[in-house]
C-alpha cells in the first residue's frame, strides 16, 4: 500500500515536472557533467591506491602531482557547473508550475472559489509550490549526482574486493528498517503542516482584508485567539517534524560509523593476511565516503520528497479542476431582446434558488428586478454574467443561447455597477482602464470621467488620475468609488448594463450625482436593474417581482401596484405619495 503511494507520488511529481517542458539539452549537459564529476571522483581513489602501494620519495614527481591537481580542479568545476544547471532547471520548472497554476486559477469557474476559501488557494500558489521548489532546487541536484556516485563507487568496490563490498550492504536493510517508518511519519506530519498552513493563511487573509470590521466590532481578542490556534498548531507540527529529523541524521551517522569500524577491522585483517593491499584498503575507505555522503543527502531528499508529495497532489488537483466552459464564437445580435426561458438554478441539489423563471428583456429598455432579500435577484445577475449556468432552461439573445458565445466576447458587452463596485489597488487611471485590452488615451479617460461626473473630484486630488486609491479603494468615499466604476463602464461602452443596488449605500448628495451619471449611462442601452428602493425603478419599462425564487408578478409600476399585493405593500412603505395617470 505504501509502495503504491510512493509510486503514485513519483508519477504525479514527474507528471507535474513534464508539464513545464524543461530543456532536455540543459538536462543532458547537466547529467553529462555529473557523470564527468563522478568519473573523476572515481579515479582519485585509484590514483591514491597506486600511490600508497608504491610509495617512495622517488615515485612522487611533478607530473603525477599535476595530474592529481588538474583532476581535482576539473572535478570541482564540473560539479559546480552541473549543480548550477540542475538548480537553474529546478527554478525554471517551478516558474513553469506557478505560471500554469496562476493561468489555471484565472479560468476556473466562480463555483470553484465558492467552495475553496481564497486563503487556502493562495497557500497552494505560494506555500505548496515553495515546498516543490525546495525539493527540485536544493535536493534534486545532489540526489542525481549522488545516485551516479553511489553506483560508480559500488561497481569499483566490487572490482577491488567483493567480500568487503558485500559486508557493506549489511547497512542497507538496517537503515531501511529504521528510515521507512520515519518516512511514513514525516509524510503524515508534512501533509498536516501544509493543511494547517493553508488554514492559517486563510485566517490571516480574512482578518487583514476586513481589518476595519475587526476593529469596529472590538474583535481583536477573538481574532488573536483564532490566529494563535493556527500558530500553536503549526508549532506542534514543527516540533513533531523536528523530532523525526533529530532521529534520521543520528541514525544514519550511527549506522555508517558502525559500518566504517567493521570495514576497517575486517580490512585490516585482510591486509595483515596479504589478501588485500594497504592501498586498496585506503581506496576502499575513500569510496565508502563517496557512498556515505550521498546516502545522507538521499535521506534528506526522501524526507523532503514526503513533504512535496502532498503539495504535488494539491497542485495537480487544481490543475485538473474543470475550467469554465467556453467557445470561440463572437457575440451577435446585441441589439435584440434577451429571453429567459424556464430557468432553474440551485447551488446544490436540495435548495433551489430560481424556479422556472420566464421573462423577456426588451432591447434598449430598462427592466427592474425587485423583491425581498434572498429571492434570487443577485443569482439571476450571476447567470447573466455566466458565472454559473442554469441547471435547466436557457438565456438567449436574438434566438441564440448566450452560452454559445465566447466568454470574452459576451462579457465585453456587459457593463456592471454594483452596490460596492470593486476597486483594485493602484491608481485611479488603473481602475478606470481595468480590463481594457487596448491602449486607452488620456482624452478617452477625461471624457468618460466627465460623463461619470468624476472629473471634478479627481482634479482636486494631489496626483489626479495617478492618485493611489489604496487596498479596495479605501482612500476614496463610496460616491467616488461608484463614479469611477461608472467611468469604467462608460469606457467599455457596453450594449447591456447591469446595475445592482448601485446607489443604495450612498448619502443623498452622492446619490444624486451618481444617479445622474447612471441615467446618462443607461441611455440607449439594454439595462437590467436590481433595486430594493422602488423610488429608483418606478419609471422602468418593466418590473419583475421575484419572490422565493419565483416570478410572482411583472409589468409597469402602475400595473403591479394595482395587481400585486406584496408589491403594493413595498410601495406604500417606501413611497410617500404614488400618483397614477
Amino acid at each position: 500500500m505504501q509502495q503504491d503511494k510512493a509510486q503514485k507520488g513519483w508519477r504525479q511529481f514527474l507528471q507535474l515536472v513534464k508539464q513545464t517542458k524543461p530543456s532536455k539539452l540543459m538536462i543532458g549537459i547537466a547529467l553529462l557533467l555529473s557523470l564527468a564529476t563522478t568519473g573523476v571522483g572515481l579515479l582519485v581513489p585509484l590514483f591514491t591506491k597506486d600511490l600508497v602501494n608504491g610509495f617512495s620519495i622517488s615515485a612522487i614527481n611533478a607530473k603525477s602531482i599535476s595530474i592529481l591537481v588538474i583532476a581535482i580542479l576539473a572535478q570541482a568545476l564540473a560539479s559546480g557547473f552541473s549543480i548550477y544547471l540542475l538548480d537553474r532547471i529546478g527554478q525554471s520548472v517551478i516558474a513553469g508550475i506557478r505560471d500554469k497554476l496562476w493561468k489555471k486559477l484565472l479560468v476556473l469557474p466562480v463555483s470553484y472559489f465558492d467552495e475553496h476559501p481564497s486563503g487556502e488557494t493562495v497557500s497552494r500558489m505560494t506555500n505548496d509550490t515553495s515546498v516543490v521548489k525546495e525539493l527540485i532546487s536544493e535536493h534534486l541536484a545532489t540526489f542525481v549526482s549522488g545516485i551516479i556516485s553511489i553506483i560508480g563507487s559500488i561497481i569499483v568496490l566490487f572490482i577491488l574486493d567483493w567480500k568487503m563490498t558485500l559486508m557493506m550492504f549489511i547497512a542497507i536493510p538496517i537503515a531501511a528498517l529504521i528510515l521507512v517508518p520515519l518516512g511514513k511519519t514525516m509524510y503524515k506530519i508534512s501533509k498536516g503542516t501544509q493543511d494547517e498552513t493553508a488554514k492559517f493563511t486563510a485566517v490571516l487573509q480574512q482578518v487583514l482584508s476586513e481589518i476595519r470590521l475587526v476593529k469596529s466590532s472590538n474583535a481583536e481578542e477573538i481574532e488573536y485567539n483564532n490566529g494563535r490556534r493556527g500558530i500553536t498548531n503549526l508549532f506542534h507540527f514543527g516540533l513533531r517534524e523536528a523530532k523525526v529529523q533529530s532521529l534520521i541524521g543520528p541514525i544514519i551517522s550511527l549506522v555508517m560509523m558502525t559500518l566504517l569500524v567493521l570495514l576497517l577491522g575486517y580490512g585490516g585483517m585482510r591486509v595483515s593476511s596479504g589478501a588485500l593491499t594497504a592501498g586498496s584498503l585506503v581506496a576502499f575507505i575513500m569510496y565508502l565516503f563517496q557512498i556515505i555522503m550521498p546516502m545522507a543527502q538521499m535521506a534528506s531528499f526522501f524526507t523532503q520528497f514526503q513533504k512535496a508529495t502532498g503539495a504535488t497532489e494539491r497542485i495537480i488537483s487544481i490543475l485538473e479542476s474543470e475550467e469554465e466552459l467556453d467557445t470561440t464564437e463572437e457575440v451577435q445580435h446585441m441589439n435584440e431582446s434577451i429571453k429567459v426561458e424556464h430557468v432553474n438554478y440551485s447551488y446544490n441539489t436540495k435548495d433551489p434558488i430560481l424556479k422556472d423563471i420566464n421573462f423577456n428583456i426588451e432591447a434598449g429598455k430598462v427592466t427592474a428586478i425587485v423583491g425581498p432579500s434572498g429571492s434570487g435577484k443577485t443569482t439571476l445577475f450571476s447567470l447573466f454574467e455566466r458565472f454559473y449556468r442554469p441547471n435547466t432552461g436557457d438565456i438567449s439573445i436574438g434566438g441564440k443561447s448566450i452560452n454559445d458565445f465566447s466568454l470574452f466576447s459576451w462579457r465585453s458587452q456587459i457593463g456592471y455597477v454594483s452596490q460596492e463596485s470593486p476597486i483594485v489597488s493602484g491608481t485611479i487611471r488603473d481602475n478606470i482602464c481595468y480590463g481594457m485590452n487596448r491602449e486607452v488615451t488620456d482624452e478617452e479617460i477625461n471624457t468618460v470621467s466627465k460623463m461619470a461626473y468624476a472629473d471634478q473630484f479627481i482634479a482636486d486630488l494631489p496626483n489626479g488620475y495617478d492618485t493611489e486609491v489604496g487596498e479596495r479603494g479605501m482612500k476614496l468615499s463610496g460616491g467616488q468609488r461608484q463614479r469611477i466604476a461608472i467611468a469604467r463602464a462608460f469606457l467599455r461602452n457596453p450594449k447591456i448594463l447591469m446595475l445592482d443596488e448601485a446607489t443604495s449605500s450612498l448619502d443623498s448628495k452622492s446619490e444624486k450625482v451618481v444617479q445622474q451619471a447612471l441615467d446618462e449611462l443607461m441611455e440607449g442601452r439594454t439595462t437590467i436593474v436590481i433595486a430594493h428602493r422602488l423610488s429608483t425603478v418606478i419609471d422602468s419599462d418593466q418590473i419583475i417581482f421575484l419572490e422565493k425564487g419565483t416570478i410572482t408578478g411583472s409589468g409597469t409600476h402602475q400595473e403591479l401596484y394595482q395587481s400585486h399585493n406584496l408589491y403594493r405593500e413595498f410601495a406604500d412603505q417606501q413611497l410617500h405619495k404614488i400618483e397614477f395617470d
